[in-house]
């Protein structure tokens, strides 16, 4: 085998590894998602990195595990009718949850120390790697950090700390996807194509979408209002700057963050349409088109989801799923900045 076949072939490989840890990361925000629609988010108030790998074994080691979480405000104001059996239903979400992201701590250390041992991956690549699982940590921090504010005194995580969240998920994630389209698809001449800077900005509106959406999330303001198109029999509701200072309506006001949510998706949705019909005629790298169309098919099929899940009043199965499909349009979009940027790696 030739040098250049099997740097190739490394490159490859490498890829895949980073392909697997997005499909983790992928796997982690959906299960989020799924952890906070079922009330199980705040089930497991200690957090221990090492230790709490292994769950309740014993019929004590349960009562022990429910009897700190009866001194939570959740227990105290939502969940007192519970008994050990109905706190068993919420933890195992929740310790699923922090387990996958342990797992893929794991899954990300032991094969870049091993890529790195036999030279697959150069030293001067070091920082890169080292830059996510730096990023990793810190989101195992936040997440910790997000479930203490809703164990003080009301038994709700802050909305701009589950936002902070979120969105370091989706930068970790676009981060190793990037990487990983860099060694999949070989480096060109660099020459970006005319439409990089159009799916760019494409790309800011449907993750400022997604950060509206995280403010939904941490306000519950998906169960209310739910009537679609208008919102309380009006186009614009009353009472939408009722919060001094003014800003504070865009991530605290119930009203304001479902209406900016609804906007922001409806505008997002209309700019895929256009970009689409702007495009469709134009010459771009053959790896871009299908990602391309499905721009357009999973746009659509986004807001109708958003739309449904309001009008049902946000059951955790379409909730789960409008979270799921949104990384779905996050990652087309992240594919075709690729694509028109040309192949150049970071």
């Amino acid at each position: 085998m030739t040098t250049e076949s099997l740097e190739l072939r490394y490159r490859k490989q490498i890829a895949v590894w980073l392909l697997v840890c997005c499909a983790l990361v992928f796997a982690m925000i959906v299960l989020g998602g799924a952890t906070r629609l079922t009330g199980s988010g705040l089930s497991i108030v200690d957090w221990k990195p090492i230790m709490g790998v292994v769950p309740p074994l014993s019929e004590a080691d349960w009562q022990e595990k429910f009897k700190l979480y009866q001194l939570s405000p959740e227990y105290l104001k939502v969940n007192s009718h519970f008994d050990v059996n109905g706190f068993k239903q919420i933890f195992w979400l929740e310790y699923f949850h922090r387990l996958l992201g342990r797992g893929l701590g794991v899954v990300f250390l032991l094969p870049f120390m091993f890529f790195a041992a036999t030279g697959r991956i150069k030293k001067q690549e070091f920082p890169k790697y080292g830059l996510m699982f730096l990023l990793g940590g810190l989101q195992g921090l936040m997440g910790w950090y997000m479930v203490k504010s809703g164990l003080v005194s009301d038994p709700n995580v802050s909305q701009y700390r589950l936002a902070a969240h979120l969105m370091l998920a989706f930068v970790i994630y676009a981060y190793m996807f990037w990487v990983a389209m860099g060694l999949i698809f070989q480096p060109t001449d660099g020459r970006r194509d005319l439409l990089y800077s159009k799916s760019l900005w494409l790309t800011g509106l449907i993750t400022t979408t997604v950060l509206s959406g995280a403010f939904v999330a941490g306000l519950k303001a998906g169960f209310v209002f739910n009537t679609f198109p208008k919102m309380n029999g009006q186009w614009v509701p009353k009472g939408m700057l009722a919060l001094e200072p003014g800003w504070r309506n865009f991530t605290e006001n119930l009203m304001t963050v479902q209406f900016s949510h609804r906007v922001l998706a409806i505008s997002t949705l209309l700019m895929i349409v256009v970009f689409w019909f702007y495009a469709r005629n134009r010459g771009m790298p053959p790896r871009a088109r299908p990602a391309f169309h499905l721009l357009l098919v999973t746009g659509l099929i986004q807001v109708g989801l958003g739309i449904t899940t309001l009008l049902m009043i946000v059951p955790v199965t379409l909730g789960v799923l409008h979270q799921g499909v949104a990384m779905v349009l996050f990652t087309l979009a992240i594919y075709l900045n690729h694509a028109y940027r040309g192949n150049v790696t970071w």
